[in-house]
Formats: C-alpha cells, structure tokens, sequence
C-alpha cells in the first residue's frame, strides 16, 4: 500500500512539473536582438538562469547598475538571456532590466547637474528606487539602501498617483475635483556617484541638532557652512539655513534664509541674520570672497523670484556677526530693515 501511494505522488508531482515547463516554454520560442544591444539591471541583485522553466540552475549573479549584453529572447518578451561583463550567461526576466534609453536619461542628468552645488546632505530612510524623472511610476534603475548619505542638489515637485481618483465630470453642473496632490521630490547623488530623483520625504536632512532645533515648524530645506570660529581650540561652523512652510507642494524652495553665528560666552548659536518673504529658487551657493582692506570673507547667493516672475541674485557677505547684501554694479540698495541678533 504504501508502495502504490508513493508512486502516486511521484506521478503526480512529475505531471505538475511537466505542465509547468509547458507553461513557460510555450512563451520560449527565442526572438532576436539587435547587435550590441545591452541592459541594465535595475534589481538590486538578480540571479542568472540556464534555462526558463520551473526547476533550473544557476549560472551566475548580477548587481544593480550592471552592464549586461543582450544574447536573446523568448516569444513572449518574459525573459531575456544576458552575458555579464565576467563572461556569465543565462535568463533573467525582462522587468529586473532597463534599456539603454533609460540609462542615457541617468547619464544626462550627471552631464546636466554635474556642477550644481550641494545644497544639503541627507541619509535615506529606507530602499529607495533613484528615479529618471520626478513621480512614482517615472522609470527606476539605482537603487539606494537604507542609511545611505546622499547630496542634494535641486527640488522639484510631481502630482501624486491616487487610486481610484475620480474622473474629470463631463457635466458642467458637477462639482469641481480636488486639486492634486503634490509631492517633492530630490534630485541627488549618491556615494556611488550615480543621479536620479527620489522622494523627499524618504530622505532625512544631516544636519546637527545645535541648528536644526532652530527650525520653529518650518522645513530645512538647505544648509551651508559660511565658516569656522575658534572657541577655545574648538573650530565650531557657522551656518546659513534656507527654510520653507512645512508642508509639501509648494511653488518656491524657500521663503525665509537665516545665519546662524556662535557666541563663545555662553558657548551656543544665536541668529545673525533673517530674512522673510522670499520666493527663493535653489541653488544656492556659499563661498569666500576678497574685499581688499576687509579682507577675505564668507559670501553666499541666493536666487529670489520678483513680482513679474523673474530670476534675480542676491549675494550677501558675513563679517563677524553682521550680515550685509552685496550689490552689483548699478544695483540699487534694499529698504532698510532690522534683523536683531537673537539666540535662536
């Protein structure tokens, strides 16, 4: 009895192995690809296999971002045989890999953004896909792992897919649909030196608490050291913050820029400077500059929007605890307003 059950089973186990071999090799019929055509995987690790079916071996491993060459593929597009770089062939499915079109659009944001300056760093919260374009369902290939330290570089914002949404009415007595949700979005750098757009609220801002407490419910939404003061053998940074409304969505990076200096008394910062109202544009910048008898001193530029929409620079200059705009040839001075040193 026992003979006659275990015959059974194994006849039984082999039909459902043979009715899925069946199943995928009915798409299996190869198709073929273009000379040189290659792939990137988009997986963070995918595992090569030496035949499409249910039961196979494997024949090797490739990482995200790698390279692989394109040998062939079934009928119904599934799957795809690849060589990696160290010569390992076998299957992968199609949708661990991205084009070479999706790679060029990587390529051109490093090209575009290559030279724009950091206007944060930051750590991600979790796995993140690195994304070609602001928006979930935009085109995915790096991936970044949790705790991984990021540059920012610009600021964007995208609408948020919501499922089940309704439909604009067709009937003009219907009342209005909601506005769209909005969501920023990051472009960054990773440590690998790869670009791509990631959701902002996935990424925390590295910034040390001593300022960041300062905040008063608005977000950081960028941060540069202007310089370094001596407190008893300790270089301590001073810093200039560009702050926003707290919640996402909005038409300007920032409205509101502050700099934070350290009074060595009682050995903690106090704001130098602030300036509200901004309809600030990122990038930002912070360097040094010679003002002959005064000598060399931090400077920092700002990008604020005028009334008619336009793009204007602003560039202010830090000496000691005192901050003062720095006027282009032909540029009239602003009104004159007071920004009392305080200790937040």
């Amino acid at each position: 009895m026992f003979s006659f059950l275990r015959k059974y089973w194994l006849r039984k186990a082999a039909l459902s192995a043979l009715l899925l071999c069946t199943i995928f090799i009915a798409g299996c019929n190869h198709n073929s690809v273009k000379p040189g055509e290659a792939a990137y995987v988009a997986a963070a690790q995918v595992t090569l296999r030496d035949r499409v079916a249910a039961v196979f071996n494997k024949t090797g491993i490739v990482d995200n971002g790698e390279k692989v060459s394109i040998l062939e593929r079934t009928k119904n597009g599934r799957f795809v045989r690849v060589r990696s770089a160290r010569g390992e062939e076998g299957w992968v499915e199609q949708r661990y890999l991205a084009d070479e079109k999706v790679f060029d659009r990587f390529q051109s944001l490093e090209q575009q953004y290559g030279n724009t300056p950091v206007q944060a760093r930051a750590v991600t919260r979790a796995d993140l896909n690195m994304h070609a374009t602001p928006g979930r369902d935009s085109e995915h290939l790096y991936l970044l792992k949790e705790g991984e330290k990021l540059d920012l570089l610009k600021r964007a914002t995208a609408e948020k897919a919501v499922k089940g949404a309704a439909k604009p009415a067709t009937d003009s007595n219907a009342a209005p649909l909601p506005p769209p949700v909005l969501e920023d979005w990051w472009l960054v750098r990773s440590s690998q030196k790869h670009y791509g757009w990631v959701l902002a609220r996935m990424v925390d801002l590295d910034i040390p608490v001593d300022v960041a407490q300062y905040a008063e419910g608005q977000r950081i939404m960028a941060d540069f050291v202007l310089n370094q003061v001596d407190d008893n053998g300790k270089q301590v940074p001073q810093y200039l913050l560009l702050l926003n409304e707290s919640k996402e969505g909005s038409p300007v990076d920032f409205d509101q820029i502050r700099v934070f200096t350290w009074n060595k008394r009682p050995h903690h910062y106090e704001t130098a400077y602030r300036e509200r109202n901004l309809n600030g544009m990122l990038p930002a910048s912070a360097g040094q500059e010679n003002f002959g008898a005064e000598g060399t001193l931090p400077v920092f530029t700002i990008h604020v929007r005028d009334d008619s929409g336009n793009l204007t620079e602003r560039k202010y200059r830090l000496k000691g605890v005192m901050v003062k705009r720095v006027l282009a040839p032909g540029e009239e001075p602003p009104p004159r307003s007071t920004h009392r040193r305080s200790k937040k």
